[in-house]
């Protein structure tokens, strides 16, 4: 019997601490162990704050303008003789990147060329032709007027004088007939001129450039390989613009889409750093996208890039700010949602008629609710940002966000220890299964 006092003694030690506890957690939470005149309700205090609304979103870091690169294509065909480029090299506007044989085009240039020279030759051939015949017109229509004079002086046969006029006519014919086959050379020549641009523009896209400031993040062909152009100029490289900026593309669900604006501030995250980058709302995209149901927006970041250290196709995960408000009054989001139960409602109209709207209750010492007609500011769900003409006289008060609740009640009304151990009833059922009966 020597073990019963030490154990009688281990178990009153933990039942003090148990009860100590316990009535320490009670005063933790709001409840003391003496019961006030506002003991029934739980409360937030309203203080001074800042508050700070955002918006949640993923999103995949992009070089500007496009989302995979500008292409770099060519349009002629032909062998890839020299690549000049590779990944990560750094180009400028108007850099020679690629070059395709231009054995085939140089040829349709002299050929177009010569074209041109000859179609040239011709204007000038129809020019004389034009001028041989002006002069043929000239002399004929001073020999239809010598005729003509001839003819009415009775000095010459009318035969003559058809005879000029026909050489007359026959002459005026062969002048127009020569300025229309000038109107054609001069036609050839521009053909000609236009096939030789062609053939110029066609040797010149054997010289493939890139059309901005930016760096390499794709080769698309090798050297040696045949580039074929059809419709669309075949892709020869991928290049970024200048990474030094760059916009992270953002799906937002249509729910938070309309707490943006163009211009907002935006704090981001990327997997391969722990920093923390910035940037502002550029673009909110019309284009919906509908994935399982849920609606979403793009929504285009543009950020600086220190360093270059993100990478396009690098996840974001970024916090929109849609809303700001430093060192204002503030309570928990809760307290706006509280409502007393009817007979403390009743007990506080009895004062007066209370207003619709928006309030916040606070309690007297006497155990009664008062309340105070209060607006909305910023939230962040957490808390609210208070707007009154009196809002400064709330400051450190208590307001009520609930009721007291207790979560431990006796069978009989009374309190029990948690930490007291809980020995079966008896007379109860087990959970053992029934024994099978002999058959």
């Amino acid at each position: 019997m020597k073990w019963i006092k030490p154990a009688f003694s281990i178990l009153l030690v933990l039942t003090l601490a148990g009860g100590g506890s316990y009535a320490w957690t009670r005063h933790a939470a709001g409840k003391p162990a003496q019961e006030g005149p506002a003991a029934g309700f739980r409360t937030s205090k309203v203080q001074r704050m800042d508050i700070v609304r955002t918006v949640s979103a993923t999103g995949t870091v992009t070089p500007r303008n496009t989302a995979s690169g500008i292409p770099v294509g060519a349009q002629v065909n032909g062998k890839l003789i020299k690549l000049y480029v590779d990944y990560n090299d750094v180009v400028t506007n108007g850099q020679v990147v690629a070059l395709i044989d231009p054995l085939v085009y140089e040829a349709a240039y002299k050929s177009a060329v010569a074209r041109l020279h000859v179609d040239q030759a011709s204007v000038q051939v129809s020019t004389c032709s034009v001028r041989q015949r002006e002069a043929e017109l000239v002399l004929a229509k001073k020999t239809y007027d010598r005729k003509k004079a001839l003819v009415e002086k009775a000095m010459a046969p009318v035969a003559d004088l058809d005879s000029a006029t026909e050489a007359y006519e026959k002459a005026q014919a062969s002048v127009e007939s020569a300025k229309a086959s000038l109107m054609s050379a001069r036609a050839n020549v521009e053909a000609s001129q236009a096939a030789v641009d062609q053939a110029q523009a066609n040797l010149g896209y054997c010289t493939i450039r890139s059309p901005v400031n930016g760096i390499v993040i794709a080769r698309k062909v090798e050297e040696g390989e045949t580039v074929v152009s059809s419709m669309n100029a075949v892709p020869v490289l991928s290049i970024a613009e200048d990474l030094d900026v760059i916009w992270v593309e953002a799906t937002v669900p249509e729910a938070d889409v309309g707490n943006i604006r163009v211009g907002q501030p935006v704090t981001f995250t990327a997997d391969a750093y722990r920093d923390r980058f910035k940037g502002r709302v550029k673009q909110i995209r019309r284009a919906a996208t509908t994935t399982n149901n849920v609606v979403t927006f793009p929504v285009i970041i543009e950020a600086e890039n220190p360093g270059q250290k993100l990478f396009p196709g690098m996840t974001a995960t970024l916090s929109i700010e849609t809303g700001r408000a430093e060192n204002v009054l503030a309570v928990a989001a809760s307290a706006f949602r509280f409502r007393p139960k009817p007979a403390d409602y009743e007990r506080a109209r009895a004062g007066g008629e209370i207003p619709p709207g928006r309030k916040l209750w606070f309690a007297k010492p006497d155990g009664a609710l008062e309340w105070v007609s209060v607006e909305e500011g910023v939230t962040d769900d957490s808390s609210i940002e208070i707007k009154c003409a009196n809002a400064a006289s709330l400051e450190g008060r208590e307001a009520v966000v609930g009721y007291q609740v207790s979560s431990m009640q006796a069978g009989s009304g009374g309190s029990q220890n948690p930490f007291m151990p809980k020995f079966p009833k008896r007379g109860t059922k087990g959970t053992a299964p029934e024994p099978k009966k002999a058959k």
